[in-house]
């Protein structure tokens, strides 16, 4: 799975980590941070939130136009100060009144302006390393792996949000407002680690950090995938109808920071025992990744140390596991955020064993284009949703739910775990299958645009996740979740009808 690959791939990939740990750090508890501190009700914190992802999403197309004017590299630097500047005014405890908002609102406008010159410039340089002809054919791979690893750091961001705030709360006496701002302040020492990752390891990658001074001096390979006019229209085309498509998964994706967290804390039951709550501990998910890895190592080795290794990691695995199992408390508490941490673990998890499925299916010519991946990623999203339609029958809705004091019900953990685990096989089809297409597809001269192009349509279909926000409250749920269930769906069938066109681009 990781043989071939260029050295710079896990250089870039472990900078990326850093700043991802941060953000979903942040954003963990980031709309419930609205409401407690503020006062803020979940539409308006629905909008603030919606707004805030759109940005996020939205300035990457900025972000992708400086650089293909000043170079990949020298925006991802700058975009990595700007957004510790904004992490560190979101980390400074003043208040719930209108100063407060202000300075909250400025830093958001920092981390959004910070991440645009960042994250998708990151991306592209990925992309940059497969230009070279020898690593062409590990693209889809590669992108699974920094997908993978950009995941490993969201995976322990809510586990740290909680820590972190139950450590300000308990040991230094701060209230519980005050101690969301202890777990912002994360962010700003993941980017740290990840600047110094960046610049340790500069070498590897170095190459594809773009530049004008560069770029002038590099004229043959540019001159060798010169396209015409008419070939540059229709990747265009092509990508804006992927980029259309795109919106409507994120729309409903991204509703794990806001109705469905709204739902594991109002709805989800707030106590877990027995097997079940082993999963709300960081540390047994861990176990579990290691123990795929290391299946799959022993699956691969060819060696009898390297067999010899994985079976004492799977060894150690399972003794670790009983363990904790042998020594589990009678009860544990649940805390909302901590649903957050399912999808980065199934994406850590599953991702060998997707590449492994399509490198199955590509060794007998059957492995799906990218484009048909995004579609059937909307199928899988929208059947996710089908399942918060089933556990929210009979249920109140939100606003009763509120007043119903000991008529409240509240549903088991595992439909929320469950729709995550399908959200996330969606995601693994959509989105690092999706990010390739664009580095594949994208006209030379406008990578960075391009790639700018798949974070607006991001940012569109985040500005939608406050939909969400505004059907909280007086209607069922199930007309909630049928709304997502719905454009999902809908989107797959366009992605259909448009196979031909899509699939024709990305020979």
């Amino acid at each position: 799975m990781f043989e071939g690959q260029p050295r710079g791939l896990y250089a870039l990939a472990l900078a990326n980590t850093g700043e991802r740990f941060g953000y979903y750090t942040m954003l963990a508890v980031f709309a419930l941070f609205l409401g407690a501190n503020f006062g803020l009700t979940e539409t308006v914190s629905g909008e603030i939130y919606g707004d805030f992802l759109m940005l996020v999403y939205f300035l990457p197309v900025v972000g992708g136009w400086l650089a293909d004017k000043f170079g990949f590299g020298r925006m991802v630097t700058i975009g990595i100060l700007i957004m510790f500047a904004g992490y560190l005014l979101l980390s400074v405890p003043l208040g719930g009144e209108t100063l407060a908002l202000v300075v909250m609102l400025i830093a958001l406008v920092l981390i959004s302006l910070g991440t645009g010159l960042f994250k998708g410039n990151l991306q592209v340089m990925v992309g940059n390393l497969y230009d070279d002809p020898k690593y062409a054919d590990k693209r889809d791979a590669g992108f699974s792996i920094f997908y993978m690893a950009i995941n490993i750091g969201a995976m322990f961001a809510p586990t740290a949000a909680i820590k972190i705030m139950e450590y300000a709360q308990k040991s230094l006496g701060y209230s519980v407002n005050d101690s969301y701002h202890f777990a912002f302040a994360v962010a700003c020492a993941s980017l740290i680690l990840s600047i110094a990752i960046y610049y340790a390891f500069r070498s590897t990658f170095r190459h594809t950090e773009g530049g004008k001074k560069k770029a002038d001096k590099t004229s043959s390979d540019d001159k060798a995938v010169e396209l015409t006019p008419a070939e540059t229209k229709q990747r265009m085309i092509a990508l804006g109808l992927v980029f259309a498509v795109v919106i409507f998964f994120w729309m409903a994706f991204h509703q794990n920071g806001l109705t469905l967290t709204y739902f594991a804390d109002q709805f989800t039951a707030k106590t877990s025992s027995g097997v079940q709550s082993m999963a709300f501990d960081i540390w047994n998910l861990v176990a579990i990744v290691v123990a795929v890895y290391a299946g799959f190592a022993l699956a691969q080795s060819k060696e009898t140390k390297s067999k010899a290794i994985s079976i004492g990691l799977l060894i150690l695995v399972a003794a670790f596991l009983w363990w904790k199992f042998d020594n589990l408390p009678a009860s544990t508490d649940i805390s909302a955020p901590i649903f957050q941490q399912f999808n980065p673990f199934y994406v850590v998890a599953l991702t060998p064993v997707s590449m492994a499925l399509f490198g199955y299916l590509a060794s007998r010519g059957k492995e799906p284009s990218a484009p048909r991946k995004i579609a059937y990623g909307m199928v899988v999203a929208g059947a996710a949703y089908l399942v918060m339609i089933c556990a929210s029958a009979g249920l109140l809705t939100p606003e009763a739910q509120k007043v119903a004091g000991a008529d409240a019900v509240f549903v088991s953990p595992n439909w929320l775990i469950g729709t995550y685990l399908i959200l996330t096989f969606g995601e693994l089809l959509l989105s690092p299958m999706g990010i390739s297409f664009v580095s594949k597809v994208a006209p030379p001269k406008y990578k960075g645009l391009m790639m700018g192009g798949w974070f607006v349509a991001t940012a569109i279909g985040n500005k939608l996740v406050s939909v969400g926000g505004y059907l909280w409250g007086s209607l069922p749920l199930t007309i909630v979740w049928s709304v997502f269930f719905g454009v999902c769906i809908l989107a797959a069938a366009f992605m259909f009808t448009m196979m031909g066109r899509l699939e024709k681009v990305a020979k």
